[in-house]
């Protein structure tokens, strides 16, 4: 491969990459061009000192970044990747450090992945430098890093709407901007989207760049290595980056500090950024080969491959063992180095994929980011001058807390209980259950299908696994829940936590189809609780179900403001019943899950207008309380299922059995209120739920309208 013969300058993987921010920082450097944006090196980040700094007078004088937006003079002349082109090294310094201080005051005001994008400024400027979108191809794995990107490429105006109903999408969305030339939202795709973008266009005859950009925990799930091996067995050109910030769980925080990066990947990576000797030893041989060429070439090329090998043990010869060439590792927030490797493999007569090791510090150049457990991985607004993040107070906690309470509890009494998650032990709440169970608690890495089929093993030992999973991400293990878990009849117990929809995350992340795919299942049982209560009961009842697998959805927000059980300890529900939370006549309503308490909100305004409708919380999907729908379908002249789900999920098992029952050979009007059959971009919940119809006043309109009342007044 053309790359070995490659002579970097020694600068470009040098001794000590992030060792020594004052030295290799932009920041510092860049001071000289009178951007008035802060060093780390002149603010102190220990709160121990006690020596006084003189910085500038915008900052706060209790502060370490500004209270104002600083002015970003070079910034302000790049609408779009264009104009960058004909800038220096220094003025790339200073855009990035512009850059990093518009990405802070944005995400101050509207909340979001904040120190996934700090760490890439840097990165993003040179990519943007010297590849040339949308011709070539950038891919950003999972996308919450996406913001420099999205401030460069034409959408600086508006960065104010991220998140927002009607504005920017948190991640980088093909229908956004022609410069985000793959969606994201999910992790650990963008190889072999990249590597599928790559073959096309080879089979075009096109030239174009392809560069993958994967890291912050991606390169822990599976299909990255399928893809990397696809990859090297293809030999199309392409470039992959990691980007090895050290994080893998997302977020990164657990109760008692960060959490230690997952699996043997995140040591390897490690000895590579730690190991001179290997750098060395390949400087020589590259020396050698550039100085005496002819035979020596091959001689240097195995110097280089077992230096890898002998030094590093299993380092970075995965990758090349893979197909890929590596280069690294290199220093992500050096622009100087960054530009000359970039420029260098972009312009290389080579054939095949290669891999750059770009060393990165998520939450770079935010002093409260460097120094947060979480490196400020996701927040809500904040002040930028003191880091305060404004979270909202609620007299409830979140379900995600209360199913890791109702996790505890169970667990204190059993000690087979055990709780599995991927990546994600801030995320579902497991971080609590992991203090109290240190030993019990496993974090599998962005792993999903590993997590369901190790949960399968555990039952097989008599364990009882807990496998808490978001029900977007459950969508990425399916088959592992039916072919090693369900086929089986194991007992692991799915936690499907942001079920329905999740507000500003949008549709990436939208718990629509867990019920419709689980509930298909010959021996799965499914519950979704209706309220905070309910859910520490569904927990105790899938403790207790020991002879098949079971799952159980809450939503994402927080508790209505019941009472619980005592001790947090749930009592089991007999299973495949339901409940009647109002009496009434004429109407029935039967909500699933969170749906129930939109079918309460509904009674009550029904009941303003003279109409007293019975009310009923279906509990399980499967099996159903048969002889409750009977019930209902006999006593009344309506009945109307209401889920946040899709379509497939709770109605269509309902309005199955009611046929095979000849329920629907008389009068009933059944109708099923559910998510519309598309998919709903970002926004407030509220929004959300207005768009999908499924608010009290549209479940009452729907009551209204099938008896023959008039609804208008409703809105």
């Amino acid at each position: 491969m053309a790359l070995s013969a490659f002579a970097f300058p020694s600068y470009i993987v040098a001794k000590g990459v992030l060792t020594d921010h004052c030295k290799s920082t932009s920041l510092s450097s860049s001071r000289s061009l009178a951007t008035d944006l802060p060093s780390p090196c002149l603010i102190p980040n220990n709160s121990h000192s006690n020596r006084k700094v003189k910085v500038n007078a915008s900052l706060v004088e209790k502060g370490e970044y500004y209270s104002n937006r600083p002015p970003t003079p070079l910034l302000d002349t790049i609408n779009y990747p264009i104009h960058m082109k004909n800038l220096s090294i220094k003025e790339l310094k200073q855009l990035s450090d512009e850059l990093r201080s518009d990405v802070i005051f944005n995400v101050s005001k509207t909340g979001g992945h904040l120190g996934s994008s700090l760490g890439v400024v840097e990165l993003t400027v040179a990519l943007h430098y010297i590849f040339n979108t949308p011709q070539d191809k950038i891919l950003w794995d999972v996308g919450h890093q996406s913001y420099p990107h999205k401030i460069l490429t034409g959408r600086r105006g508006k960065m104010p709407t991220m998140r927002q109903t009607n504005g920017l999408s948190g991640f980088t969305k093909r229908g956004e901007s022609e410069h985000d030339c793959f969606g994201t939202g999910h992790s650990s795709t963008t190889i072999s989207a990249g590597l599928g973008m790559a073959v096309g266009r080879d089979l075009k005859g096109k030239s174009n760049n392809v560069v993958a950009v994967i890291g912050d925990g991606a390169m822990t799930a599976g299909q990255a290595y399928e893809a990397m091996n696809n990859a090297g067995y293809l030999d199309s050109d392409m470039i992959v980056i990691l980007n090895d910030n050290k994080q893998v769980s997302l977020p990164t925080a657990t109760l008692d500090g960060p959490s230690p990066p997952v699996g043997a990947l995140s040591s390897a990576l490690s000895r590579l950024q730690s190991n001179p000797a290997l750098r060395e030893l390949r400087e020589v041989a590259k020396g050698v080969t550039k100085q005496i060429g002819g035979p020596m070439h091959q001689l240097a090329a195995k110097v280089d491959e077992y230096a890898r090998g002998m030094i590093s043990g299993t380092g970075s010869t995965l990758f090349e063992e893979l197909g890929l060439y590596y280069i690294g590792p290199v220093d992500g927030h050096n622009i100087d180095d960054m530009v000359a490797i970039l420029k260098e493999v972009k312009s290389a007569r080579t054939t095949g994929p290669v891999l750059i090791h770009v060393v990165t510090e998520k939450g770079r150049g935010y002093p409260y980011a460097e120094r947060a457990d979480d490196k400020y991985h996701g927040v809500v607004k904040f002040d930028p001058a003191t880091g305060k993040q404004f979270k909202s107070t609620n007299k409830t906690q979140s379900y995600t807390t209360y199913f890791a309470e109702a996790l505890v509890a169970e667990a204190e009494v059993d000690k087979d209980v055990v709780a599995i998650h991927a990546a994600m032990g801030g995320g579902t709440g497991l971080n609590l259950f992991q203090r109290r169970f240190p030993t019990r608690c496993f974090d599998v890495g962005i792993a999903e299908q590993h997590a369901v089929t190790f949960a399968a093993g555990l039952a097989c030992e008599g364990i009882k696994p807990f496998c808490a999973i978001y029900s977007s991400f459950m969508q990425r293990a399916y088959d592992q829940v039916v072919h090693d878990v369900d086929l089986q009849k194991l007992p692991v117990r799915f936690a499907m936590d942001r079920a329905g929809l999740v507000g500003a995350d949008g549709p990436t992340h939208c718990g629509a189809f867990d019920v419709t795919f689980m509930a298909c299942l010959p021996n799965m049982i499914v519950m979704a609780p209706s309220d905070e209560a309910e859910l520490f009961n569904i927990v105790a009842t899938a403790a207790a179900i020991d002879d098949r697998p079971s799952c159980f959805r809450y939503p994402r927000g927080n508790g209505i403001g019941v009472a619980l059980p005592p001790g947090n300890k749930g009592v089991p529900l007999e299973v495949g019943k339901g409940r009647i939370l109002k009496e009434g006549e004429r109407v029935a309503l039967l909500g699933y899950g969170s749906a129930v308490q939109s079918c309460l909100g509904a009674a009550v305004m029904l009941q303003e207008r003279g109409l007293n409708i019975t009310v009923a919380d279906a509990r399980f999907c499967k099996p159903l309380d048969r002889a409750l729908i009977r019930s209902l379908a006999k006593s009344h002249e309506v009945l109307i299922t209401v889920e946040e789900g899709s379509i497939g999920g709770f109605g269509s098992h309902v309005v199955q059995f009611l046929a095979l029952d000849g329920l629907l050979d008389g009068k009933l009007k059944w109708r099923p209120m559910v998510l519309p059959d598309r998919y709903i971009d970002h926004g407030s919940p509220a929004d959300q739920m207005a768009e999908a119809g499924l608010m009290p006043s549209h479940i009452a309109a729907t009551a209204l309208n099938l008896i023959g009342a008039p609804w208008e007044a409703l809105y």
